[in-house]
């Protein structure tokens, strides 16, 4: 999935709009994160904590979680070989927990 990709499912989501810069987007619904590019290759997208593992599970090649995230409601995503599937469902999972 490219970057390009990623913005595209993420601002067809509603209330979702694009912020940050253009070598660092990112996508809010108001003021709270649901993804961010960290770099060409790495999406980080907030999950719940209570859904994270499941993901992990069910696509472990496709997300990480480095330790200096283990504490946070976020995982990476890794684009260049990540399944477009894992990464939207991922992202749902952002929007469903900041929609409220």
């Amino acid at each position: 999935m490219t970057p390009e990709e990623v913005g595209r499912y993420a601002e067809s989501l509603p209330d979702v709009k694009r912020k940050g810069t253009e070598s660092a987007p990112a996508w809010y619904v108001g003021d709270r994160l649901v993804a961010r590019l960290q770099d060409p290759r790495t999406l980080v997208i907030r999950v719940p904590l209570s859904r994270r593992e499941s993901l992990l599970e069910t696509y472990p090649s496709d997300f990480g979680v480095p330790p200096r995230m283990e504490a946070h409601h976020k995982v990476e995503a890794y684009l260049d070989r990540a399944q477009p599937r894992a990464v939207r469902s991922a992202i749902d999972l952002a929007w469903e927990m900041q929609h409220r």
